[in-house]
């Protein structure tokens, strides 16, 4: 992803349009010091007072995402003997949260540099803990506890607030600079900032890895299922594809359209094309009429 040294940011913001390069910028947008000769800048829609709307194609998606993600919601609940169906609309609930984020982070709307600022955070903040709670269901899915129950819920809940929280304050106080320690990420020419790097670059890439595996796991060697894993495979697949785009194409995508559209647009489509097929993946493997089972008996 990039040709960035480990902690560095400059490169990513010059080639992809990124929730975090909003903290690093001096402006606090997508512009920033890494803007050049070399880079392509998202033009827009042209508004009043010489101000613009940049990745309208985003913003529309991460919408459509907003009310697909509302309609699944709607059919898990109707999955009343589904298998951590709690905990899948917890998900759920988190991504409709970062696609609410990401209008106002990468769709480039016109806004006060401190409301800009605070949604990259929650936004940094719900990716890590979104990636967490999905590696917590396939954990669920081997039932370890009882899921759905309150316990449970908590334990998912409770551990991703702390990330969450963790992760939004780091973010609001690069931003923010209440207490400067983070103030080297804008020296030039590297914008690095380990912590970030870690918690919104490295973290959920580790969560999404181990929960493919914990699934495929599950799946294989206690289902017994080959079929399942062609759904899971696309939801990873996909996403793959969005972050490729975003990372790797973004730049020859932004230079080709003459700065209309870059790779961030693609990376919202591919995304929820991915959490779709994952919830396609979750539901071919419960069942809507299960009968009753005793509490800690294994399906």
């Amino acid at each position: 992803m990039g040709s960035t040294q480990f902690g560095n940011f400059h490169d990513f913001c010059r080639d992809s349009t990124l929730p975090i390069c909003n903290l690093l910028s001096d402006k606090h947008s997508q512009s920033g010091p890494w803007d050049g000769s070399n880079n392509c800048q998202l033009r827009g829609i042209s508004l009043s007072n010489g101000k613009r709307l940049g990745n309208l194609g985003s913003i529309l998606l991460c919408a459509i995402a907003i009310l697909t993600s509302l309609y699944l919601l709607y059919r898990s609940e109707r999955k009343r003997a589904a298998v951590g169906r709690r905990e899948m609309q917890v998900f759920l609930l988190g991504y409709i949260v970062i696609s609410i984020c990401e209008i106002f982070t990468v769709g480039d709307f016109p806004l006060n540099p401190t409301v800009r600022i605070a949604f990259t955070a929650i936004h940094i903040g719900f990716i890590i803990a979104t990636t967490w709670i999905l590696m917590l269901n396939a954990i669920v899915g081997y039932q370890l506890l009882d899921d759905g129950t309150l316990l449970s819920l908590a334990l998912i809940v409770g551990s991703a607030a702390i990330l969450l929280v963790g992760t939004g304050y780091i973010a609001l106080d690069t931003g923010l600079h209440w207490t400067g320690y983070w103030d080297s990420s804008y020296e030039l020419p590297k914008n690095r900032h380990i912590a970030l790097y870690v918690l919104y670059q490295l973290a959920p890439l580790v969560f999404l890895v181990a929960y493919f595996v914990l699934e495929a796991i599950l799946v294989i060697k206690i289902l017994g299922e080959t079929r399942p894993m062609l759904y899971l495979a696309s939801a990873a697949i996909l996403f793959a594809a969005g972050q490729v785009f975003n990372y790797v194409v973004s730049k020859y995508i932004c230079d080709g359209t003459s700065g209309k559209i870059d790779g961030a647009l693609f990376e919202t489509l591919f995304t929820l094309l991915a959490v779709v097929m994952n919830w396609v993946f979750w539901s071919s493997i419960t069942e809507d009429d299960w009968p009753t089972v005793a509490p800690n008996q294994f399906p």
